[in-house]
């Protein structure tokens, strides 16, 4: 089902999703779904799981470093295909611009029809690990809203080579990604409003926000958004702190602020599990009051660790 069904299905109910990330190579699935299992409780419509793109390795040949590319968390479709068939949730794979060719993102969309995935996340992704700033892929995307275009097209029947006549087109819901405080590389907020609303006009279906501690940047960016003319579903994104480390870590990756009342509670914390707890709390109230605004879905970050999402997921749904 469409993210924009089951929406329209919960008839203004908050639903509970979360995103998860496929295990490192040679890592276990059981990991994974030892993470999904306490979530399910809650009934979550959808789930969604990242994709990775690729990253430099060193190999030592001959008392010589010898770089090498590779993907060292691969197998997006067959996670969701398991999710899928374990679970019998719906999953949104994540389609990047960075690391894959126009062609390559036509084969796996053409996979994910074969396999009835019908929600997609269209992003562009970030820079490589070496990358001062984002490269584009040879023969791929520079921004979001062109992948945004191929996927529209492809539902239409319009392949890259030609346009194929059939009665079993895709029909994607497609995800795009929104940035309360904007997006790092914008010049202003009001530029990157610009740059979402091409990439709905292109055919974005809704959009979820990056992480946010303040929930009026969440509030006036629905506002702005809606005066800017993008009438879509702005799903909240909410990632729980777990670690003193994410007072620097987090501002400095995604170029977001937060509030000092948060600050403070987190650095009178004697160690992590303290901070774990406070992480919680701060989720709790915020997505209490995000409810009350009447949020279509609240959208957890788990990066991987399902314990203080469940915690916060036991005291709202």
């Amino acid at each position: 089902m469409k993210i924009t069904e089951h929406l329209k299905k919960a008839a203004g109910k908050t639903l509970f999703s979360f995103e998860i990330i496929p295990p490192k190579k040679g890592n276990n699935i059981q990991e994974l779904y030892d993470n999904i299992d306490p979530l399910m409780e809650f009934k979550p419509p959808f789930i969604d799981v990242t994709t990775s793109r690729e990253e430099s390795i060193y190999i030592e040949k001959d008392g010589l470093l010898d770089k090498k590319i590779t993907r060292m968390r691969p197998g997006t479709l067959g996670i969701c295909a398991s999710i899928k068939h374990k679970y019998d949730v719906d999953t949104v794979p994540h389609v990047l611009c960075g690391g894959f060719t126009k062609e390559e993102t036509e084969y796996l969309l053409v996979d994910c029809h074969y396999l009835g995935i019908e929600n997609v996340m269209a992003l562009r992704g970030d820079a490589m690990k070496e990358e001062q700033y984002f490269q584009p892929t040879k023969g791929g995307h520079d921004y979001a809203c062109g992948l945004v275009s191929q996927i529209a097209d492809l539902n239409k029947g319009r392949y890259l080579n030609n346009v194929i006549e059939t009665e079993s087109c895709s029909d994607f819901c497609i995800g795009v990604a929104g940035y309360p405080e904007k997006h790092l590389e914008a010049p202003s907020l009001k530029t990157d409003l610009k740059r979402l609303k091409e990439k709905v006009d292109a055919g974005a279906d809704y959009v979820v926000t990056q992480m946010f501690f303040d929930n009026q940047k969440y509030f006036e960016f629905v506002k702005l958004v809606r005066e800017a003319g993008i009438d879509v579903p702005i799903i909240p994104g909410i990632k729980p702190i777990a670690v003193k480390r994410h007072l620097q870590l987090l501002p400095q990756v995604f170029k977001i602020d937060i509030p000092q009342d948060l600050i403070d509670s987190i650095e009178d914390c004697k160690d992590n599990k303290a901070v774990r707890q406070v992480g919680i709390e701060w989720a709790i109230q915020q997505s209490k009051e995000l409810m009350d605004f009447g949020v279509p879905v609240l959208h957890y970050y788990s990066m991987g660790k399902s314990d203080n999402v469940q915690a916060i997921a036991s005291q709202l749904f």
